[in-house]
């Protein structure tokens, strides 16, 4: 996916996925990620 130049919000889950692996893989693809979150979602 090209994401180059791109503004990403990263929203993850305590329990699945969080928000910081998120940003660092959208990091990798060349986006900007302006927002952080891991929330618990019950």
């Amino acid at each position: 996916m090209e994401l180059k130049g791109r503004k990403v919000i990263a929203l993850g889950e305590r329990d699945g996925v969080p928000g910081t692996a998120i940003a660092d893989l959208v990091k990798t693809a060349g986006a900007d990620v302006v927002l952080t979150l891991t929330q618990c979602y019950v």
